[in-house]
């Protein structure tokens, strides 16, 4: 490479080292005050020198830097102008340039990556003798009541112990605690424990009850062709029981109104939708008893109580004309499912109303949509028309049609072919909506003091914000215990949004780790952008020496089922480069923390975050 080229690299170089130090000076102004001591300090300018830094297109400097063989910046998280400034020394050497008056100090090339490997201490324990990466498990409630599985997973490698306070009460987190603390008795190992604030999880309504459905089947031959049809005896409302001499074991018995009934005749037909929204019909062919008639059915179908029927009866000509229409009296069965698909409309509905699947008429039509409830009315007065809603970790997807008294009229964009069955209790996802909530839920307020007793970390959920971070700090002083770590779970598009400043006012003054968790983060995001933006986290949590917790979804397959997923297996090889993995509860978990240990273990030989380390191969 040419020498004038080299120090017009060396130029640009100090060129963009003054711009990142000066514009870093302008990013830590608001934050000064509040450094609590020289190691947050230095985190912080290293953090305010990286988004300086990133904020740049480097691609072109980068390949410059290449050709001239020499470092292209890209592992720089850690040590951003350490590393910027060895650069610049081996390239003024190069052409004979004197730069110490601009670059006074030799900075410890490792000191950010010894303070990370310290805050990982000081967050979730000692690393593990094989492995560098800890684990930890979300505790199922019955953990409380097995200490042979919570002292199993202590065996089997679990660091720490997540306790969601979405769930179980007080009593039951207490003997969590106490099988845990025992199980570090009685082996000698140590556990740290998060225990997880609820916040805001907004989900769907309760479903109202469903009537039983009945099967009414045809016969057909191998051919498909119609051997025999299906039998209704239709009786009049409190009608006796059928003597033992009509009634067959394939027989059905439907009641209806009396004044219908007595006006039946020979050959009208009962036309309506079934719950597959087919059109079908029976026909009266015999008046088998004064209180029943008897009718076949020439399709099977699937037929409930509240099923409404159009009575046909045929004119002059042969056709089939509306005589009346009257629903089934309705009875209680279990829970209806509500099953929308692409294109169908969905009443997200306000207050306590109970969900129910649309009503369809006799030709099919959608009478009335089907509706879910919302559990926080304050979603209402934030959204808007044009806004997506995401259901059930984003299963089903909708946008915003209008908003009225009732509540959100969403149109289902992505239900996948065959659509989505929709349930109570999951979880609402508003992306794009601005939502006025207070930082802690009065949940949240509650369980407090109780995790401000018990817990070595506290989840912070659905931070979105500095102000969030502010609110929580201010409560732990509250309750004395300031020193508490927060575990910030990025969860929001808000959260990723404001992370470099989340990250600024916190780390300064608190001890504090990040938790991507990818559930909810790629529903808000979408699954292709999520892919990016967990890197990103990785890289701006690098860089202010912030522990990382990767979780959600990791090993899910082998937790819940027993069995390994391929892909599963690579986002866990993955996982290295955090400093903690969270697996979820399921039936298999002990096995699940055996294969995460060793998948860990077998890539900590390979590098470190993502940092290629050159380890002997066996060919």
């Amino acid at each position: 490479m040419k020498e004038t080229k080299l120090k017009q690299l060396l130029e640009d170089l100090l060129g963009l080292r003054r711009e990142v130090t000066e514009e870093a000076e302008r990013i830590l102004k608001t934050y000064r005050e509040s450094f609590a001591d020289d190691r947050a300090s230095y985190s912080a300018v290293n953090l305010a020198h990286y988004v300086a830094l990133r904020r740049r297109d480097l691609c072109t400097l980068q390949m410059r830097l290449a050709e001239a063989g020499l470092s292209s910046l890209g592992r720089s998280e850690s040590r951003v102008l350490a590393n910027l400034d060895v650069v610049i020394r081996l390239l003024a050497k190069v052409v004979g340039e004197n730069v110490d008056a601009v670059i006074a100090d030799d900075e410890d090339f490792t000191k950010g990556r010894d303070l990370l490997a310290q805050n990982a201490a000081d967050l979730f324990g000692p690393p593990s003798s094989d492995r560098n990466v800890r684990i930890m498990v979300t505790l199922p409630t019955e953990a409380a009541f097995d200490y042979a599985l919570v002292k199993g997973l202590l065996l089997r490698g679990m660091n720490c112990a997540r306790i969601n306070c979405a769930h179980d009460n007080e009593t039951i987190w207490a003997k969590l605690l106490e099988n845990i603390r025992r199980a570090e008795r009685e082996t000698g190992l140590h556990c740290k424990i998060l225990m997880d604030l609820a916040g805001h999880k907004i989900r769907t309504g309760p479903i109202q009850p469903a009537p039983p459905v009945i099967h009414l089947k045809v016969k057909r031959d191998l051919y498909g062709q119609l051997v025999a049809p299906f039998h209704i005896l239709l009786g009049k409302t409190g009608s006796g029981p059928v003597s033992s001499e009509v009634q067959r074991a394939d027989y059905r018995i439907i009641q209806i109104p009396d004044d219908f009934h007595q006006k039946l005749t020979l050959g009208d037909r009962m036309y309506f939708g079934d719950c597959r929204h087919k059109t079908r019909f029976f026909e009266v062919v015999e008046k088998a008893t004064p209180d029943y008639w008897l009718c076949h059915g020439f399709s099977s179908t699937y037929l409930h109580a509240e099923t409404q029927f159009s009575w046909r009866r045929a004119n002059a000509d042969g056709k089939f004309e509306v005589f009346g229409e009257f629903p089934l009296a309705p009875f209680s069965g279990k829970f209806s499912s509500i099953h929308v698909e692409n294109g169908d409309h969905l009443l997200l509905s306000r207050g306590d109303e109970l969900g129910c699947p649309a009503v369809y008429g006799v030709n099919g039509q959608i009478m009335t949509p089907a509706r879910i409830g919302c559990s926080c009315d304050a979603v209402f007065s934030a959204l808007r028309p044009e806004q997506p809603v995401w259901i059930d970790d984003g299963k089903l997807g909708a946008v915003v049609e209008s908003i009225s008294d009732d509540g959100a009229m969403l149109k289902v964009t992505e239900a996948g072919q065959g659509g989505v069955v929709i349930r109570s209790d999951k979880g609402l996802n508003f992306p794009e909506t601005e939502i006025d909530l207070p930082a802690l839920s009065a949940k949240d307020l509650e369980d407090l003091d109780f995790v401000c007793r018990h817990a070595d970390m506290i989840g912070f959920s659905f931070v979105r914000s500095p102000e969030d971070m502010e609110v929580l700090i201010q409560e732990l002083k509250q309750c004395g215990r300031a020193d508490l770590p927060i575990i910030a779970k990025i969860e929001t598009k808000a959260a990723v949004d404001n992370l470099p400043w989340i990250l600024l006012s916190a780390m300064a003054r608190h001890p504090l780790g990040i938790m991507i968790a990818r559930g909810d983060l790629a529903v808000e995001l979408g699954s292709v952008k999520m892919s990016e933006i967990q890197e990103e986290i990785l890289w701006l949590c690098e860089s202010s020496h912030v522990p990382v917790i990767w979780a959600t979804q990791v090993l899910e397959t082998l937790a819940k089922k027993g069995r390994t997923s391929r892909p599963e297996i690579t986002d866990a090889a993955m996982s290295v480069r955090a400093e903690c993995v969270m697996l979820n509860k399921g039936p298999y978990i002990l096995d699940a923390i055996r294969v995460l240990g060793d998948i860990l273990t077998r890539m900590d030989a390979h590098q470190y975050k993502k940092t290629p380390q050159l380890r002997a191969l066996e060919w």
